[in-house]
């Protein structure tokens, strides 16, 4: 019963040693993979980030993973990641299976009672966003839309526009 609050000194010291250097080896590895690891999520960056956790705590608290098994996994799994988005800037077909596309949940001052159906999301919610844009009236609305990362982007009307942001956004009518 004892191991369960204290296995021995030298299992801490190896959980501190280790854990220092599988951190330091971790923050090398996203330094050089660049911002885009630690971008804001979409389900595959969450996806990435919570199975870089995991292989972090498992290098940490396993005696049966080596640091150098963890640096490779964790290197395997940056490099996956990599791949996938530098294949996902390169074919549209990619990224929409990877991060999906943005969804309309608004238009012109109209709730699209399809497209929130769809995304799962409530009125409240898209008024909430309206709100916390800044903005009171749903008609200066041009567009509320679901992100690819799961956040309302909320777009105000203009009176006159030279390119339109909502190029590309899928809506259900």
């Amino acid at each position: 019963m004892e191991l369960v609050f204290f296995n021995s000194w030298g299992s801490l010291l190896r959980i501190v040693i280790i854990g220092v250097l599988a951190y330091a080896t971790l923050v090398l590895f996203l330094r050089l993979s660049g911002n885009r690891t630690l971008s804001k999520m979409n389900a595959f960056d969450l996806i990435v980030t919570v199975a870089l956790g995991s292989t972090l705590a498992t290098v940490l608290l396993s005696k049966d993973v080596t640091l150098v098994d963890g640096a490779v996994a964790l290197a395997l799994l940056i490099s996956l990641q990599f791949v996938i988005t530098w294949t996902s800037v390169r074919f549209r077909w990619v990224r929409r299976l990877v991060t999906g596309e943005p969804l309309m949940l608004l238009y012109q001052g109209e709730f699209l009672l399809t497209s929130l159906r769809h995304a799962r999301v409530t009125r409240d919610e898209v008024l909430s966003a309206i709100r916390s844009s800044g903005l009171s009236d749903v008609t200066a609305v041009e567009a509320v839309v679901l992100e690819t990362d799961g956040s309302l982007s909320v777009v105000k009307r203009q009176a006159e526009s030279r390119q339109s942001s909502l190029e590309g956004v899928r809506g259900l009518y």
